[in-house]
């Protein structure tokens, strides 16, 4: 009998079970198989994290602590003061006239900027020019007749009290005479006063009024300002007033220029300022090529020298609570605290004085702070440190 056609052969079903078994272990060993990898590459990977890493470090990237001679240092900032400057008021009341000069003119001392109308100042001289010819004309007949009585008194005409009479008339004509010349001399001195000049040579830094305005006694007019010589006045704790005497010479940086300018200690205040407690420094600045009144200067006084160990104070770290430097040793990165108290310049460079010599003696290289925070015991590898603190 035969076998019916839907039916299939016996071998055919073990051979389909044994094609999944296969499948099932090959499936099995490949799973075991990642995992093993991915567990051997897990292990690479925390042996990794567990060896530090060595940071190269360039040699611009390290200084040394060595032995300098520092200047001692004040800062100071400001406003530049010309040291001549005038306020030209109206010495009269009246009506401006002729003021040409605007702001930045040039003007010579004595030169005429305005006028005020000096019809009622002219009147008055006029009137006391009069005065003081009727006050002349009153003094001549009180001195004739005194001569006259004079003479009639030695020939015994008249009594000696007639006499004294005509002296007494002849000096109050006098004295009436010598006030008529002294407002004179006051009417004269209002009429100068309605020509104004410049009492110095400069610029015109304001202009406040305009021709035919009309303006008061003491009335502000044109501020006149002489760019020859500039004064800074800084104001100083009384503990840096006191290393400070004139003379000593200051480097100072003004907006505007390119260029640091020096300048002179020319004279200190003896007096403290009542609210702030300062003491006023005058530094005398000479005139520099696009230097203005009122231009913003800061700088520093050089105060004396010291020979110490010192830092660049750029490479001072402050991420930590406590302030502290990165030193190379043996090969390996060290945190050492220091103290921001004494400090002094070095070729333009601001120093940290070194105090505790054993933990950053001479020599000690240290990382500047643009290489970054690195971790107390990392190592590194360092080319040769420096061998002078330059910026």
């Amino acid at each position: 009998m035969s076998p019916h056609p839907h039916q299939r052969p016996a071998w055919l079903k073990w051979l389909l079970l044994a094609l999944l078994i296969g499948a099932i272990a090959f499936g099995v060993a490949r799973a075991l198989n990642k995992r093993s990898v991915q567990r051997d590459a897990a292990a690479t990977a925390a042996a990794a994290m567990q060896q530090a890493p060595v940071f190269d470090i360039a040699a611009q990237d390290l200084v040394r602590v060595q032995r300098l001679v520092l200047d001692q240092v004040v800062a100071v900032s400001g406003s530049l003061k010309a040291v001549q400057t005038a306020t030209i008021k109206a010495r009269a009341a009246g009506e401006v006239q002729g003021l040409s000069k605007r702001e930045g003119d040039s003007v010579k001392v004595g030169q005429v900027l305005a006028r005020i109308d000096s019809t009622e100042a002219a009147a008055r001289v006029r009137q006391a020019e009069e005065q003081a010819r009727a006050a002349q004309a009153q003094v001549v007949i009180a001195q004739r007749g005194f001569d006259n009585n004079q003479q009639l008194v030695q020939q015994g005409f008249i009594s000696a009290t007639a006499l004294d009479t005509t002296a007494g008339n002849l000096s109050a004509a006098v004295a009436t005479h010598r006030a008529a010349l002294a407002a004179l001399d006051i009417a004269r001195k209002g009429l100068a006063d309605t020509t104004l000049r410049s009492p110095l040579n400069g610029q015109i830094a304001a202009r406040l009024v305009q021709n035919g305005e009309r303006v008061g006694v003491d009335a502000r007019l044109l501020d006149v300002v002489d760019l020859s010589a500039f004064e800074l006045e800084a104001a100083l704790a009384p503990a840096d007033a006191a290393a400070v005497q004139p003379g000593q010479q200051a480097t100072l940086t003004v907006e505007g220029l390119t260029q640091a300018v020096a300048a002179t200690v020319a004279r200190i205040n003896p007096s403290v300022q009542a609210g702030s407690r300062s003491v006023l420094v005058y530094l005398r600045v000479p005139a520099v090529a696009g230097m203005r009144q009122g231009l913003f200067a800061q700088g520093q006084i050089v105060t004396g020298q010291r020979q110490a160990a010192a830092l660049p104070l750029s490479a001072v770290r402050n991420d930590q609570p406590t302030p502290y430097v990165q030193v190379l040793a043996a090969d390996r990165v060290a945190h050492v605290d220091v103290t921001l108290g004494r400090q002094g310049q070095h070729a333009g460079q601001t120093m940290l004085v070194v105090d505790d010599v054993a933990a950053l003696p001479e020599g000690a290289a240290v990382l500047r702070a643009t290489v970054g925070a690195i971790r107390a015991g990392t190592a590194v590898k360092a080319a040769a440190p420096a061998a002078t603190a330059k910026p």
